[in-house]
């Protein structure tokens, strides 16, 4: 049987390993992972116990209001119901304005990484508004039906 081994006949494991070492190190410092990573995958994580639908971003419109000042727009769809949400920021606060489509008086709340939640209903033409919302990874979830037969759906994170 023929052993091939590596070019030259020597080993370069040492090598590969030094070299894997140091570009380790270059990603560490010229690309680190967000230091609040952990934070964001438990509070993605805290939703595992519901059984929920998770909305898709539709479409953005200057989200001038995320990381920034002003206003912005996303839209968000699952199968049969589109969020739209219009963010305004108000100091250190948000306020979101949204509609639903379907329309109906659903419950609209609201989940803020380290903040906790708040909730309010959406009236019967599908408009709703939380006041007062933190800065921080944001999810808004829209619960559909009564409690016997109730949905979940929830948008992809946002961070306000």
């Amino acid at each position: 049987m023929n052993d091939l081994g590596t070019p030259g006949g020597q080993a370069s494991f040492g090598d590969d390993v030094l070299l894997l070492a140091d570009i380790g190190r270059c990603l560490d410092e010229l690309d680190p992972p967000p230091g609040d990573l952990v934070q964001r995958v438990q509070f993605a994580l805290a939703l595992e116990d519901l059984d929920v639908e998770v909305a898709r971003w539709e479409r953005l419109d200057n989200l001038a209001g995320v990381r920034g000042g002003g206003t912005g727009t996303i839209t968000f769809t699952v199968s049969d119901l589109t969020v739209m949400i219009n963010l305004t920021k108000m100091g250190k606060l948000h306020r979101i304005d949204g509609w639903l489509v379907p329309a109906g008086q659903y419950g609209v709340e609201v989940r803020v990484a380290e903040h906790g939640t708040s909730s309010t209903t959406a009236d019967e033409g599908g408009r709703f508004v939380l006041d007062n919302v933190p800065c921080g990874t944001t999810q808004i979830l829209v619960h559909l039906g009564d409690v016997s037969c109730r949905r979940t759906v929830v948008t992809p994170t946002v961070v306000l």
